[in-house]
């Protein structure tokens, strides 16, 4: 079992990923932590991100989701994969301006090459905003074979450090 220690995940440099990217300008830049079983991101969302006036749009919300639900998968399940469903519930609104928990965690019934998570979003005081349910599919060798070869080692070696 893992220690409970809050654990940065190294994300690779110059991508132009819209949500963990350092090289995207409109981007979220979103940095992700490991601890214990869950892993999280803390995020402000502004003015850019809304939908309705002050509300975040509920298009980033999925994205947050996707984002770190994505990363417990690559972390926990040393996996490559793509995203095949996802389910939201919106609890409460989801304001921009304020301190946000994003975190995520395997499912336990989980079954190879269909990984299941669960990702939440909580305002700066516990409050739950969002929940949320993925389900992502694992690559096989011939579909990570379709890949551009300096992509693929480059999600490999990123899985790999891991």
């Amino acid at each position: 079992m893992e220690d409970d220690n809050e654990k940065l995940l190294e994300k690779p440099r110059g991508r132009r990923c819209f949500a963990c990217g350092t090289e995207n300008p409109i981007g979220l830049k979103l940095n992700f932590y490991r601890m214990g079983d869950t892993v999280r991101s803390n995020v402000e969302l502004g003015i850019y991100h809304e939908g309705w006036q002050n509300m975040a749009h509920g298009g980033i919300i999925s994205t947050l989701l996707d984002e770190t639900m994505s990363w417990a998968v690559m972390y926990f399940k040393k996996a490559l994969f793509v995203t095949r469903k996802m389910e939201l519930k919106y609890i409460k609104p989801v304001f921009t301006g304020v301190s946000l928990i994003v975190s995520a965690k395997i499912d336990s019934e989980t079954k190879w090459p269909i990984i299941r998570a669960k990702g939440e979003i909580r305002d700066s005081v516990g409050g739950l905003l969002v929940r949320s349910v993925g389900e992502f599919v694992a690559l096989s060798p011939e579909q990570l074979a379709s890949f551009p070869e300096d992509e693929k080692q480059e999600m490999l070696s990123l899985v790999a450090r891991f």
